[in-house]
């Protein structure tokens, strides 16, 4: 679904990204793992075109996306929930949802919302509050849902559990379990090695923009690199 061939990005004259190689199948749930600064939010960033890779080609179902706009790349079926959530804090929890559709034609609204909301009760409760008083765990769904409201295929989710109580961070993990029983396919960025791994039918180290490993969920879990490096003393 997506193939990730040779990939370099740079910032100015810092190459974040230095020949990266990673395939997405259909259905998968895909994570990619690394500590903070290893260039795994570059790599989301890239896929939609911001920065753009100066070198190599991102395909998605056969289309080069690299020359592609961001909003085109949005109409071709690729949602994500970025770092940091980045709702819009004014705005109610209905009218973030509203921004989410608007790259649709606007037939099935009612349909996704109410998918969104069966997803995520807690933001029926609160669909008139405004985005930026949701407690942290809240305005994750939140972003999570108003990327489900364009319909993707492929979901692009980055750092969901990033700065969630454990309760919250499991609720979270059990709802992206969720989605891609639906059908949404996932690429998952995350620090939380454990849960991400315990959930993804496969995974991928990166450090310093460089893939290091790569294995299933179980593998990866399993293997005393990698409980070394980000398991041992930390979520496990």
């Amino acid at each position: 679904m997506l193939k990730i061939q040779g990939v370099h990005t740079f910032y100015g004259q810092i190459e974040a990204l230095k020949g990266v190689d990673l395939e997405i199948k259909q259905g998968e749930i895909v994570t990619l793992i690394g500590a903070n600064g290893a260039g795994k939010s570059t790599l989301l960033m890239t896929v939609f075109g911001k920065p753009k890779a100066r070198h190599g080609r991102i395909l998605y179902e056969g289309r080069d996306l690299t020359r592609v706009p961001t909003h085109e790349i949005v109409r071709l079926g690729i949602a994500q929930s970025p770092e940091g959530r980045r709702i819009f804090a004014r705005m109610t929890v209905f009218e973030n949802l509203q921004m989410g559709a608007l790259c649709t034609d606007g037939s099935t609204f009612d349909e996704d919302v109410r998918m969104v909301f069966d997803l995520f009760p807690r933001l029926e409760e609160r669909r008139t509050q405004r985005g930026g008083t949701l407690s942290g765990g809240e305005q994750q769904m939140l972003a999570i849902g108003r990327a489900l409201m364009s319909k993707p295929r492929l979901l692009l989710l980055d750092e969901p559990s990033l700065g969630l109580a454990p309760l919250v961070v499991r609720q979270i993990f059990d709802i992206i379990k969720k989605i891609n029983q639906a059908g949404v396919t996932v690429f998952l960025v995350e620090q939380n090695a454990f849960h991400a791994l315990k959930l993804a039918h496969r995974g991928y180290v990166m450090v310093n923009g460089v893939i290091t490993m790569s294995g299933t969920g179980k593998e990866l879990l399993d293997n005393p690199e990698i409980r070394a490096a980000y398991l041992e003393g930390g979520h496990a």
